[in-house]
């Protein structure tokens, strides 16, 4: 490829992840833009949403991610990551016309749905890629820039949700073009990822070796290129005699089961802590603690900064600091912040600053779980399996933590309407504190190792201290 003998190694690697990781900013601006856009959603002259409703059509997304994050890791593991990344830009691209255009609320369920199937697709596959693209001693950077753009897409649409709101508010079918802004990175994605690269771990998996090190030498020196290839070589041939990957060795593998009941935790304790009830239902919950419409999509945007900005913050210390001091840090934070907002509830509700109380504890809230929880939970996804089964292994776990997704997105209308803010938000807070728990307990220390050296730690786990 022309491009390689022009850039650097580095230069390289950095396009591509900016190319890959547009999938982590479709990612982010789809599940955010529905928290600004719900409210002119549900009016009646446009889709009339009651609350049960209202939870289907913000969630409807996330079932279909789960179900994408679970057939994209398969898919990825069978026809590589980066077709598998194209074949999702191709349908973020396609089923925005359903959304948009729905004359229903039956229709947008249905496309929300099979948008869902392309950002599961990416949450699995775009990690992944970078996992497998990066070296070790910036893994995690890169792994965290994806975290980065999906906040960055998730403030776009908060932004972009407060500027259409407050200037064409009157215009009830405003929320349409709030959804179609997302054409225009989706066809960039598609565009980008035909000229980039396919993972060379991948390709040495299926025997494809002078392009594996082919690319290899694009994103690392020669020397360095060479010694990475054997390695991942030698890790190869020793697992051919293996049969073919599949969800069996998940069961019957000791050390492999360890590894999936740690992944599906983690990606549990990414939902069940209540972030996605803010990024989804923020500018609601503004507007109940006192702030009109238009303030409260302002307001919301306050979300979307302070999570860049910390996840800015958290891809500086990930270099740094363990992922688990990082993770446990963020649970402290976040589990402190809920219960917060559940007290302010409960006894300063009727006062007139209330509303600024539950603003300023919502920015905490997301500035520790996008600084430190939510990079690391996506870093340990990516690195923890094995290579011939990482495909399976990450869109398994991916899919137990869109379907917690999925139910925080369609119950929280219903638990606020039903048993109110401050019991909602004091049980995000207990789950947090069962989360912190099982994490400082279980959650290994990845950092400052190779997806091969942790393959071997891995498998051999009751000797190696690895915490």
């Amino acid at each position: 490829m022309e491009t390689a003998t022009i850039h650097s190694p580095k230069a390289y690697l950095r396009k591509v992840a900016a190319i890959a990781t547009l999938g982590g900013l479709l990612f982010g601006f789809d599940t955010g833009v529905v928290n600004g856009s719900l409210p002119f959603m549900a009016q009646p002259d446009q889709l009339n949403l009651n609350a049960f409703w209202e939870g289907l059509v913000t969630s409807a997304v996330l079932f279909g991610a789960a179900v994408g994050s679970f057939t994209g890791g398969r898919l990825s593991d069978r026809y590589g990551r980066r077709k598998c990344i194209i074949l999702m830009a191709s349908i973020f691209f396609l089923s925005r016309f359903g959304c948009v255009f729905a004359p229903s609320a039956e229709i947008m369920v249905a496309f929300r749905f099979i948008l869902g199937l392309a950002v599961g697709g990416v949450s699995v596959t775009v990690p992944t890629y970078l996992a497998e693209m990066a070296p070790m001693e910036v893994r995690g950077r890169y792994i965290a820039q994806n975290e980065l753009m999906i906040v960055t897409g998730q403030f776009l649409a908060f932004l972009i949700n407060a500027i259409l709101g407050n200037m064409f508010g009157s215009m009830g079918s405003i929320w349409r073009y709030m959804m179609a802004v997302a054409f225009i990175p989706a066809a960039i994605l598609w565009i980008g990822m035909l000229s980039m690269p396919e993972s060379p771990r991948w390709l040495v998996s299926k025997g494809k070796m002078p392009e594996a090190l082919d690319v290899l030498t694009k994103v690392r020196s020669a020397e360095r290129a060479q010694e990475e290839f054997e390695s991942i070589k030698k890790l190869v041939e020793s697992e051919a005699h293996l049969a073919k990957a599949s969800f069996k060795e998940f069961i019957i593998t000791p050390w492999i089961r360890r590894l999936l009941f740690i992944g599906i935790g983690v990606g549990i304790i990414q939902q069940i802590t209540g972030v996605n009830a803010i990024n989804y239902y923020g500018t609601q919950i503004l507007r109940d603690s006192g702030f009109n419409l238009e303030a409260a999509l302002i307001a919301n945007t306050a979300n979307g900064i302070i999570s860049v900005t910390a996840t800015l913050i958290g891809m500086y210390f990930l270099t740094r600091v363990g992922r688990r001091k990082l993770f446990i840090l963020g649970l402290t934070m976040t589990t402190l912040a809920q219960c917060c907002i559940g007290i302010f509830s409960m006894t300063l509700s009727d006062q007139p600053y209330y509303g600024y109380l539950i603003l300023c504890m919502t920015v905490t809230f997301m500035g520790f779980q996008q600084g430190c929880s939510a990079p690391v939970t996506w870093i340990l996804m990516s690195e923890i399996f094995p290579l011939r089964l990482r495909g399976i292994g990450m869109g398994t776990v991916v899919f137990f933590s869109w379907m917690m997704n999925f139910t925080v997105g369609l119950c929280f209308p219903s638990l606020i309407s039903g048993v109110g803010t401050t019991m909602t938000f004091f049980t995000f807070a207990v789950c947090g504190a069962v989360a912190l728990i099982l994490v400082a307990k279980f959650c290994p220390e990845t950092k400052g190792r190779t997806l091969e050296e942790l393959e071997v730690m891995f498998r051999n786990y009751k000797s190696h201290h690895h915490r």
